[in-house]
């Protein structure tokens, strides 16, 4: 049986280590000085390791996983949000509350987009879909990077579901958002609203693609004809 700490689920990442891999995540990643990563410490540890590892770990108690949360090796951090989400994809309501609370409460360690993107639909989106949503609005107008990132991710919940209005509302809020990554990230939603009912997505760039910054306007018109996609990126649409 493994260790039931997080000292334990550690001790099996590091056997797994590869310093290799490790280094060229830490560029892929940002972790220069100057950069979004800057500072953040990785393993190596391959998606299909991290995946095992946190299932054979995936009943640890709360505090040992805020203590991952906490850690400052990236690795740790993915093995904990992995725990998070199959226990928010498994659990009753119950569960998926607690989790959310320890995720809200610890989000200031959820800052890279890797570690948003593999857990803010399925702790946060999945939480909301039936609450107020006010609180995305607030994350959504944060100065903190990974907050607003957070905020429009989480959406994707939502729109897998039917429902866009969430996520063309903090679309537009975010249209004068001055990072790449949140202008992916808007862009990113608006395609996933296009795939499941084009004309509201149209409808969204009729209004809004003149100011869209270029990168999520590239991002929402991936997947048009490319004589359309053209006329958008021409202004001619």
């Amino acid at each position: 049986m493994p260790d039931p700490t997080a000292t334990g689920l550690q001790r099996e990442l590091r056997r797994l280590s590869d310093p290799g891999k490790a280094a060229a995540l830490q560029r892929f990643f940002k972790t220069a000085k100057g950069e979004y990563g800057e500072g953040d410490i990785f393993l190596g540890v391959t998606a299909p390791q991290l995946k095992a590892v946190a299932g054979r770990h995936r009943g640890l108690p709360l505090p040992e996983l805020r203590r991952l949360l906490r850690s400052p090796v990236h690795t740790d951090r993915a093995a904990a949000l992995a725990i998070m989400v199959a226990r928010c994809q498994r659990g009753d309501a119950a569960e998926q509350a607690r989790l959310y609370r320890l995720y809200t409460g610890e989000m200031g360690h959820v800052d890279n987009w890797d570690l948003v993107d593999m857990s803010a639909p399925h702790i946060v989106g999945r939480h909301l879909r039936r609450r107020d949503k006010t609180v995305l609005s607030r994350w959504a107008a944060s100065p903190v990077l990974w907050r607003r990132r957070i905020a429009m991710i989480a959406t994707l919940d939502f729109i897998r579901r039917g429902s866009f209005s969430e996520s063309l509302r903090l679309a537009r809020m975010l249209l004068a958002d001055e990072e790449d990554l949140i202008h992916k990230a808007a862009g990113w939603m608006l395609r996933e609203i296009g795939k499941k009912d084009l004309p509201t997505l149209e409808g969204f760039l009729r209004r809004h693609y003149r100011r869209m910054p270029r990168t999520m306007l590239r991002y929402a018109i991936e997947k048009f004809p490319e004589r359309r996609r053209q006329a958008y990126l021409r202004g001619t649409a």
